[in-house]
Order: structure tokens, then C-alpha cells, then sequence
């Protein structure tokens, strides 16, 4: 029973770690006026929250910038 709990755990662990990659990632290389908003520090506003709120500010980061403005590739 707690192998189940631990494996559960441990791939939702991975999957935060993976999410919260990827949009630090996105955020490192969109330019700046990708961003809603776009000031002059949006982009190290956006890594810092990232950076230090973990996978919260990830998934507010994909919901609030990667979702509404999709990067130009």
C-alpha cells in the first residue's frame, strides 16, 4: 500500500520538475514582447517568480503567459 503512495508521489514529483523546466526554459528565450504587458524587467520578474515560487509559479507562468501569447518560432 505505501509503495503505491511513494510511486504516486514520486511521478507527480517528476512532473512538476519537468513542468517547471520547460516554462523557465520558455521564459529564458521569449523576447520581450511576447510578454503581456511587456516592460523592461517582465522577463526577470517572470524568471524570478519561476525561480522561487516552484511549480505554483510555473503553472501560473503557463497559464498567464505561455497559454495567452504563444512564442513566434
Amino acid at each position: 500500500m505505501w509503495i503505491c503512495f511513494v510511486v504516486i508521489v514520486w511521478l507527480a514529483g517528476i512532473f512538476f520538475f519537468v513542468i517547471w523546466i520547460i516554462t523557465l526554459v520558455d521564459c529564458a528565450k521569449r523576447e520581450n514582447e511576447y510578454f503581456p504587458s511587456a516592460g523592461e524587467n517582465t522577463k526577470l520578474l517572470w524568471v524570478l517568480i519561476i525561480v522561487f515560487a516552484g511549480w505554483i509559479g510555473a503553472i501560473i507562468y503557463y497559464f498567464l503567459v505561455m497559454k495567452k501569447m504563444p512564442r513566434k518560432k
